[in-house]
């Protein structure tokens, strides 16, 4: 019998490969951050997807975001946190550490946090779009970064907006 943890993971990875779907379906090619990182010069992809996306925590620790979205195109460097919930449990409470590592750490300016899934407490999820929609906290460093908190399908229409 599948355990609640194992559950979690899957239905989190279903969410990043939806993620990594819409992308490659709006014309993004899908690349592993330490590859593209090693081999920067043969990369010719403008529009491009990387996965696995190292930042440093506000712990000091080696922290990995799910993707960063670089386009040429449409002038996008775009870091993309995915957290999926659907039962309840205690990922709701590492919402604001993620929000604290946002505006202190990851270093884009514009970043995405898909928060989905339906299992959270009450209260959790506006909370979150609340901190990013009035940058609560002083920040460290870039002040003017742009935090979105979007569910799945708000994520697919701001794909079918941005990246038309």
């Amino acid at each position: 019998m599948e355990n609640q943890g194992r559950r979690a993971n899957s239905s989190g990875n279903l969410l990043e490969q939806t993620v990594k779907n819409i992308c490659i379906q709006k014309g993004f090619k899908l690349e592993k951050y330490q590859n593209y990182v090693k081999n920067r010069g043969l990369f010719e992809e403008r529009e491009i997807l990387l996965t696995n996306v190292p930042y440093k925590s506000v712990y000091g620790h080696n922290g990995k975001t799910e993707f960063l979205l670089k386009s040429e195109k449409y002038g996008l460097k775009t870091r993309i946190e995915c957290k999926w919930q659907q039962v309840s449990g205690s990922v709701d409470e590492k919402l604001p550490y993620l929000y604290l590592n946002c505006i202190e750490s990851m270093p884009e300016e514009h970043i995405i946090l898909i928060v989905d899934g339906g299992g959270w407490k009450n209260g959790a999820v506006d909370w979150l779009k609340n901190a990013a929609k009035e940058k609560k906290y002083t920040c460290v460093g870039n002040c003017n970064k742009l935090i979105e908190v979007m569910s799945l399908s708000e994520f697919l229409a701001w794909a079918n907006r941005t990246l038309c």
